[in-house]
C-alpha cells in the first residue's frame, strides 16, 4: 500500500481571474480553464469526433456541449430515471463505430415496481435534431432493491468491442457482493446489443450470472483501459476507509464485504474478517480515510508531457484531483491537484486535444486544463 508519506503538500494558488485558476504542480503551473457552466448535477462526459461533448446530468438529462461552451437544450429520448439520491442518468459513452451508426450507450438508474436498479440502453444519436432514435435497454440488474446508493455505472469498451459495465453492491444488500447469482457489487462484460461473450469467466458455469467479469465490489465509479496493456483498471469507494484501485481481471474476487479496509459508518468498527486474504485479488492503492473517489483517466496526450502515464482520479470527499505515477502495475506517487478549487470532481476524461477535462459537480461546470 502507498504510504500516506508519498502524497504531495498542499499546492499554492496565483492569483488569477474569477474565471480561471492558477495552481502549481510538480510538472509546472496549470490552468484551470471553465469551459461550459450551469449544468445541474452533470455525472459524465463524452467527447464526440467533432470535438463537442455529450454530458449527462443526474435528473435525467443528456447534453451537447461546444467546444465554446454553448450548451444544448435537453436531447429528447432518454428514458424514465429514477432521480433519487445517487441515481438518475449516469455514464454514456460513444459505441465502437460511432461514426459509421451513431450508436451510444448510457447507464441510469431505471424505476421498477420494487424500488430501482441500474441499467445499460442503446440509442441512436441524432445530433442536429437533438434526439435519441431506437432506444433500447440492453442490460439490467437482476435485483431491484430499495435505497438510493450505490449504482456503479461506468461504462468502458473493451479493445474487442465487448462492453465493461459497472455495477454498485446497492449498500443494504452488501453480501450479494460475493455471491455469484447475483449482479450486485459486480463488473459485467456484455456485448452491444446485451449479449454475453462465450469467453466471459462465469458463462459456463451453473448457477452463476454469465455476464460477471468480476465480484466482491462496492461501489465502482471509475473505469479505463489502461493504454499499453488494454487492462481494465477501476476504483470504489469503501465506508469511511479503504477506497480502493484495482486491475480488475477476468474471475477475480476483489474482497467486498469480507475483505475490506472500510468501517462501519455509525460504529466505527471493522467490516469483514481481514484486510487480505490467500483468493482475494489485493488493490494496488488503497485510500484510508476515504477520499470517495469518482471518473478516472489515464493520461497519454502530449500537451502535460511529464504526466505521461499517470492515472488521474477525482475526489468527491477531498475535493481534489489525484495523479498518480505508476511503475508497471504498482502505484509509486501520488500528487494531489487543485485543492484550492474546492469543487467535488464527478469525471476525469482525456480529450482528443490531449488536455484533461473535468466535471465539476458542485457548480455545474465542464472545466479543462492547459499549461499556464
Amino acid at each position: 500500500m502507498l504510504a500516506a508519506a508519498l502524497l504531495s503538500a498542499a499546492l499554492v494558488a496565483l492569483p488569477v481571474s474569477a474565471r480561471d485558476l492558477i495552481v502549481r504542480t510538480e510538472a509546472g503551473n496549470v490552468k484551470v480553464v471553465e469551459v461550459a457552466s450551469g449544468l445541474q448535477s452533470p455525472w459524465s462526459l463524452a467527447f464526440l469526433p467533432d470535438g463537442r461533448m455529450l454530458v449527462t446530468e443526474r435528473p435525467g438529462r443528456l447534453r451537447l456541449v461546444g467546444a465554446d461552451g454553448t450548451v444544448s437544450a435537453p436531447i429528447e429520448g432518454i428514458p424514465t430515471v429514477h432521480a433519487r439520491g445517487q441515481g438518475g442518468l449516469l455514464d454514456v459513452a460513444l459505441g465502437p463505430n460511432f461514426v459509421e451508426d451513431g450508436l451510444i450507450v448510457f447507464a441510469y438508474a431505471e424505476p421498477t415496481e420494487r424500488g430501482a436498479r441500474t441499467a445499460v440502453a442503446r440509442a441512436r444519436l441524432d445530433i442536429e435534431g437533438l434526439r435519441l432514435h431506437d432506444v433500447r435497454r440492453i442490460f439490467a440488474q437482476d435485483e431491484d432493491p430499495s435505497g438510493n446508493h450505490h449504482w456503479g455505472s461506468r461504462l468502458v469498451f473493451a479493445p474487442d468491442g465487448t462492453l465493461f459495465v459497472t455495477l454498485g453492491d446497492r449498500f443494504h444488500p452488501r453480501e450479494r457482493a460475493q455471491a455469484l447469482d447475483s449482479h450486485l457489487g459486480k463488473v459485467v462484460r456484455i456485448t452491444l446489443d446485451g449479449g454475453v461473450p462465450t469467453d466471459n469467466p462465469f458463462a459456463t458455469r451453473a448457477g452463476a450470472r454469465p455476464e460477471i467479469w468480476s465480484y466482491g465490489h462496492r461501489n465502482v465509479q471509475g473505469a479505463a483501459l489502461h493504454p499499453q496493456t488494454g487492462e481494465l483498471w477501476t476504483h470504489e469507494h469503501g465506508p469511511q476507509g479503504g477506497d480502493e484501485v484495482n486491475r480488475t481481471r477476468a474471475g477475480l474476487n476483489y474482497g467486498w464485504p469480507e475483505v475490506t479496509y472500510g468501517r462501519e459508518y455509525v460504529t466505527g468498527r471493522k467490516i469483514g474478517e481481514a484486510e487480505t486474504r490467500a483468493d482475494v485479488e489485493p488493490p494496488v492503492l488503497q485510500w484510508t480515510p476515504s477520499i470517495a473517489p469518482s471518473g478516472m483517466a489515464f493520461y497519454s496526450g502530449d500537451v502535460f508531457p511529464a504526466w505521461k502515464g499517470s492515472l488521474f482520479v477525482g475526489s468527491l470527499k477531498f475535493q481534489i484531483l489525484a495523479r498518480l505515477e505508476l511503475d508497471g502495475g504498482r502505484v509509486v506517487h501520488e500528487e494531489r491537484l487543485l485543492g484550492e478549487l474546492g469543487r467535488r470532481i464527478r469525471d476525469v476524461r482525456q480529450g482528443p486535444d490531449g488536455h484533461l477535462w473535468l466535471v465539476d459537480e458542485t457548480e455545474g461546470r465542464i472545466l479543462r486544463l492547459d499549461p499556464a
